[in-house]
This record gives C-alpha cells, structure tokens and sequence, in this order.
C-alpha cells in the first residue's frame, strides 16, 4: 500500500504500529547485539514510540502547513546515472508454469581499457521472476563457456561440451555484483572498485521463477565507473557448502563451512543466500585459541535478502579462518516449507536449498582473483581450510 500521505498512511495506523514495535519493518535481520552496520535502517526507539502514540492517539493529521516538502524518490537507478548501461541483448520468454533452468546470457562490454566500477546496479525487467541474478566477469581469453553462444539465452541442458555443461554448475570467474528481492546496489568506499579488464564479456546467470502467467525478462546491469584508479580491488568471494541433506521434520538442522584467508584483506560486507527453509545465518572467525568471534548473526528470510555493510572495514590477516553457519527449519511449523516430509539438498530450484555466504573484501589494487588466491608463507593456524571460491 502507499503510505505517502496522510489520508494513505492513517488508514494503516495501527498495522503500522503493530509492525514497527515488532519489528517487522523496515526489513532489517541482523542481531543487534553482533556487529555494526553502515546499511542498518532500523527505527530508534522513539520512533517506534512515537508511531504507537500517534496510532492510540486517533491519527491526528497535525497542521498542513508544517507538512515537509514531499520526498523525491529515485526514478529507475537506484545508483547515480550510469556511465554504462550493459543490457541482455535478447528478451527472454518465461513459462507460466514449472521449473526453469539456470539461464546464462554472454554480453561484450566492449570495453577497448580497463575500467574500475565504483557503483553498479542490476535491474531485471521482471522482478516478479527473478529469484536472484549473479554477473560475473569473463576477461578475453577466457576458457570458462567458451563454446557458449553470445548474445542469446542459453542454459547447462543447452551445451553439447560436457566442460560448457560443467561450467554452467561451477565458475571460479570474478563476480561484479549479486542481485536478489530485497537487495541495494554497491556501491565501494573511496580508494576501493571492482575490476574490469579491457575486451571483457559479462555473463548474466538468471535464476528464474514462473509466476503462473507467462512474462519476458531483459535484465541490465548500470555501472558507474571509478574516478580515480583505487588504491584496493574489491572481490567478491563465498564460503559454500553444497554437501549437506536435511531431514524430514528437522526444525533446527545446522550446517557449517569454513576456510583460511590466502592473503591479508580487508573485510567490507555479507550477503548471505539460502531458500526457504533458511533460518538463521551466521558469519564467524575462528580464533587459533579456539574462541569464536562472531561477525554476523542474521534471522533470515528468504523474502528480503539483504546485505550487511560494516560500519569499520575489518582488517583480516592471511590465515585468519572464516566460518559461516545456516540453519534450516524443515518442519511443518515453518509456513513457507515446500514439503516438511522430504529430505533436502543442495539444489537450484527454490523448493532445493542452498548454503551460500558471500562476503566482499578488499585487497590490493593489483590482486586478480586468481592470483590472490595463491598462498602467501604465514605460520599455520588452527583449523585451516579452503575458502571455495
């Protein structure tokens, strides 16, 4: 409902209220007492308080003429105007019914130098069907797809090559950004961009979902490029795990993952991923001296899949070992559960699961993905492992 004047909002006083005492709204899901957030929106408490008054008060309107001046809110870009729009080429067409396969779209950017991406954005023209949207970077040479068509739809069930087949399940590509239903644009602090490199192709995967009426979806990704070369290349990397099975019924089924930092890095930002069975999520370090510091601890919910930006940018040593822990309800008092009698796994479809936590870090301007990725020499610590990418 709009709620941009009085005569729209006092007509919803009470829900209102009742939603911003709960909590409920505006849509925030970190604990409070783990971590500081620059995103956070959440209302102080005498805003809470003064919503609750208002609404037992009878809604007075108060006078007209101290009314603020409407606010003005973005049309299109959520970001500033983009220095470059870089669009599907080709719609594609949605069923109104059934499974959709993951769908991968290559496009040229046509970049003749290198470009550093201070902000950028994806829009799908059909929100409704978008479950979530990952574009990755694929610099020229790359042998990741190559046999992939460009500038058309296609998906794994599409590929002859069985390595094009592969390619379409696992990527170690770098990432510019993710987009899922509830979702803000980066947008990286001063001195820190994302990299792409001259002659690049960007590759759309599109988890699509049919709504019960047929639909077309061209989804675009506006960037704003960098003014200045940054002193840090930001990267978007993942702790998964993909080999887990939930039992039927279980309402509170733990699965963790965890891995040691190749490099020193700067800690920006989480955005964990997970369906509908997704409960809580949390990200942690794991002290050498056994102790845990938990970073993130979120309630989750798969409607609004937001991301949690620092308030301080955490600096982390190499060795230094993440954990990222998610639980799921599986049962039958979890109102949004496919199917409380079956066992889940890790699978693409919204009634599957999935146990992802991306995290963005910063590290130095000139570490691709790959090579960040080669070991420096530091002592060993306790309960090392690989961070998959």
């Amino acid at each position: 409902m709009p709620l941009m004047s009085y005569d729209q909002a006092h007509l919803f006083a009470s829900a209102l209220a009742a939603a911003a005492s709960k909590r409920d709204m505006p849509p925030w899901f970190a604990d409070p007492g783990v971590g500081h957030f620059s995103n956070d929106p959440s209302l102080t408490q005498r805003e809470i308080d003064t919503l609750v008054s208002w609404a037992n008060g009878g809604t007075p309107e108060g006078n007209p003429k101290d009314m603020p001046a409407p606010r003005q809110w973005p049309q299109g870009w959520m970001i500033p105007e983009p220095d470059v729009v870089v669009q599907m080429p080709k719609p594609v067409t949605l069923p109104a019914q059934g499974d959709i396969d993951y769908t991968y779209e290559i496009v040229p950017t046509g970049f003749t130098e290198d470009k550093w991406v201070q902000m950028s954005e994806i829009r799908p023209s059909s929100r409704a069907n978008v479950h979530h949207a990952v574009v990755y970077v694929r610099p020229a040479g790359s042998n990741w797809l190559r046999h992939a068509p460009v500038g058309t739809p296609f998906s794994g069930a599409d590929m002859s090559d069985a390595q094009d087949r592969e390619d379409t399940h696992f990527t170690t590509a770098d990432i510019l950004l993710v987009y899922a239903p509830g979702s803000s644009p980066d947008n990286w602090p001063e001195g820190m961009a994302k990299f792409v490199p001259a002659g690049s192709d960007l590759v759309f995967q599109m988890h699509y979902m049919s709504r019960g009426q047929p639909a077309i979806d061209q989804t675009s990704v506006g960037i704003v490029f960098a003014e200045h070369p940054p002193k840090q290349r930001v990267l978007t990397l993942q702790l998964t795990n993909d080999r887990f099975l939930i039992p039927p019924g279980v309402d509170d089924y733990r699965v963790e993952v965890r891995g040691s930092l190749p490099n020193d890095a700067t800690l920006l930002s989480f955005f964990p991923h997970m369906h509908l069975r997704g409960k809580r999520f949390e990200y942690n370090i794991l002290h050498s001296n056994g102790s845990v510091e938990r970073l993130l601890r979120v309630h989750y919910d798969f409607y609004w899949q937001l991301s949690y930006r620092l308030v301080e940018p955490r600096p982390l040593e190499a060795g230094t070992v993440l954990q990222a822990v998610a639980w799921y309800d599986n049962s039958k008092n979890n109102p949004h559960n496919p199917d409380p009698g079956a066992a889940v796994r890790w699978g693409d479809q919204t009634y599957d699961e999935m146990m992802v936590g991306f995290f963005d870090v910063a590290v130095r301007a000139d570490l691709d993905k790959s090579h960040y990725f080669i070991r420096s020499n530091y002592p060993p610590r306790q309960n090392r492992g690989e961070t998959k990418k």
